[in-house]
């Protein structure tokens, strides 16, 4: 990984970076990525009750491959395909379980320590996502694996007991 850590001048020179950068979250010196993960939180109380489930789900899909152009090409400006600044990747998938997860704070703190914590081990296949598909896309895709095991592990503790 590169040691280079970008700034708020590399964030704001191409409209790819800032995205890149979770607009701005990615610049945290502690923990990148938890940020960009929590930048997921006012978006979705902001945008998420407004949209019927299929509008919600082109909006992801359209972000995810905004972030796979963005994620790329600021990987590429960086030196560094998958750098840990980059954090539009945990906002879009952490977007996506928030679509899904009841809308009470106890299941969405559990979802955010669950996300982080399979984002962070990356178990298989996520590791081997990360690192077979290369570029923007291998950016997005290994956080989205996440995000699937956050939603399948939040899916069998609300099965086992609250079923």
């Amino acid at each position: 990984m590169s040691t280079r850590r970008p700034g708020i001048e590399f964030a704001f020179s191409h409209p790819a970076h800032f995205i890149a950068l979770g607009c701005g979250a990615g610049l945290s010196p502690v923990a990148p990525g938890t940020a960009g993960t929590l930048l997921a939180f006012p978006l979705w109380w902001l945008i998420g009750p407004t949209y019927t489930p299929l509008q919600a789900g082109v909006i992801l899909a359209v972000l995810f491959a905004i972030g796979v152009w963005a994620c790329d090409l600021a990987g590429r400006h960086l030196g560094v395909a998958d750098h840990g600044a980059l954090c539009w990747d945990e906002t879009v998938a952490f977007l996506a379980v928030l679509a899904v997860v009841p809308r009470q704070a106890g299941w969405q703190i559990a979802a955010f320590v669950l996300f982080r914590a399979f984002d962070i081990a990356k178990p298989p296949p996520i590791r081997e996502l990360e690192l077979r598909v290369k570029g923007g896309l291998g950016v997005m895709l290994d956080d989205l694996a996440a995000a699937g095991y956050t939603l399948l592990a939040l899916a069998a503790v609300k099965r086992a007991f609250f079923a």
